[in-house]
């Protein structure tokens, strides 16, 4: 008999399908937790793409946010995104079935709502919840608008995020999230009723202290990779890749100016919104760019694996960039932007070089001093980055910090 058998897990995001970063994160800690013998209850919102689940029935209605609805749906929804009755009764009838040890939540903001939280509260379950963005701080999420960092919030009106559009551009929405985060602040729905916040990069918790919030109620658990599905080879490649989504947050104008600048070949995989001008701007600067659009699997990990170094030119507050440590497991060096949680991933001239976010001139400097380190040098910074995420970022080794957690908020993990 297993010493886990017993424990169940009530676990809870919007989305039950592999979707971004917090769903990896949702669906692979599911994973883990059942790999131990504990009984996965999922909490989430119907969708097409979900997995099966026999908890289903359960889960609340549709509602996504932004998607073309008649002016009368609308209406509807909008007291769900703030505040949603509906979660807090289906809740309610699937804790009459089960009894839960622990809850863990995630991304829950306008779908399920923080409504839920004081219904875990009265039936005494701790509570848990992953910070995978700015969120409680920053009613839109990043501390990012129309003219970059922004942090007009703190010690300021919340009304700045109608009056800069924060959210799609778009004043109505940005009027509703601002009446969510009043709401929910004033009932302090999050504050009274989480236990714990999982913050993955150090930078985050600090933000969220100096923006007020109580440093003890937060724990620093950092995000982890699947070693076993990465396989590097160490040798050194010739060009510089980037990887993800094709947004203006992420730096990319910036680095195309600097490989410009510098002469190096970059390649580009993803695909976003922005994708079109800087296939402009990169035929304007004569920059040695190949874009390959959205890649998965061996492909990305082959055009990883054969790059001389992975690229991350972000100029908001990144949190903790699985990308990092997928590059490093593979064991390919990382320039970074210092901003955000992104210095805490990168050991300098060990596993990789930072750089000024923002800085052409700094970034091309950057990519000019790895393009001369010779190949031996770029390999053993391979291989300490790979042996960084062997000691520190595995799944086993996260699983076994948030046993640790649950232990500490009374959760019994063995009988």
């Amino acid at each position: 008999m297993h010493p886990y058998h017993k424990t169940t897990l009530l676990s809870i995001n919007n989305y039950y399908y592999r979707r971004g970063g917090a769903e990896f994160v949702f669906l692979e800690q599911n994973r883990l937790f059942n790999e131990i013998g504990w009984d996965i209850v999922p909490f989430a919102m119907r969708h097409k793409d979900n997995l099966s689940s026999e908890w289903s029935e359960y889960f609340i209605d549709t509602i996504e946010f932004g998607e073309e609805y008649l002016f009368m749906e609308k209406l509807i929804k909008v007291p769900k995104v703030i505040y949603s009755f509906e979660a807090r009764e289906k809740l309610s009838r699937l804790l009459d079935k089960i009894k839960p040890d622990i809850c863990h939540a995630h991304n829950i903001y306008h779908h399920i709502s923080p409504s839920i939280f004081s219904i875990l509260k009265q039936r005494d379950i701790p509570t848990v919840l992953t910070l995978h963005d700015l969120k409680l701080a920053c009613p839109a999420y990043k501390m990012l608008s129309h003219d970059g960092i922004c942090e007009r919030c703190n010690n300021g009106t919340l009304l700045n995020v109608i009056k800069h559009k924060c959210v799609k551009d778009s004043r109505v929405l940005s009027a509703i999230v601002y009446l969510e985060s009043v709401v929910n602040r004033s009932l302090k729905s999050y504050v009274n009723n989480v236990n714990k916040f999982v913050v993955p990069s150090k930078f985050y918790l600090e933000k969220f202290v100096e923006w007020g919030f109580n440093r003890k109620q937060f724990i620093h658990i950092p995000n982890f990779i699947d070693i076993h599905k990465y396989q590097p080879d160490f040798s050194a490649g010739n060009y510089f890749v980037y990887f993800g989504r094709l947004g203006h947050e992420k730096g990319l104008t910036t680095l195309l100016k600097a490989a410009g600048n510098t002469q190096v070949p970059l390649v580009i995989v993803g695909t976003g919104h922005e994708e079109e001008s800087l296939q402009k701007l990169a035929q304007e600067l004569g920059v040695r760019v190949d874009f390959l659009g959205f890649q998965s699997g061996e492909k990305l990990h082959a055009a990883i694996r054969s790059a001389r170094a992975v690229v991350l030119p972000s100029e908001w507050y990144e949190n903790a960039p699985i990308s990092v440590m997928e590059a490093y497991a593979l064991g390919v060096p990382v320039i970074g932007a210092d901003i955000g949680g992104i210095p805490e991933l990168i050991q300098e001239d060990i596993t990789g070089i930072r750089f000024a976010s923002g800085s052409v001139e700094s970034l091309g400097q950057a990519l000019q001093r790895m393009s001369n380190l010779p190949d031996s040098r770029i390999e053993e910074m391979g291989r300490a980055a790979r042996n960084w995420v062997e000691s520190e970022y595995t799944a086993d080794l996260f699983r076994e910090r948030l046993l640790e957690l649950y232990q500490s908020l009374g959760v019994s993990v063995s009988t």
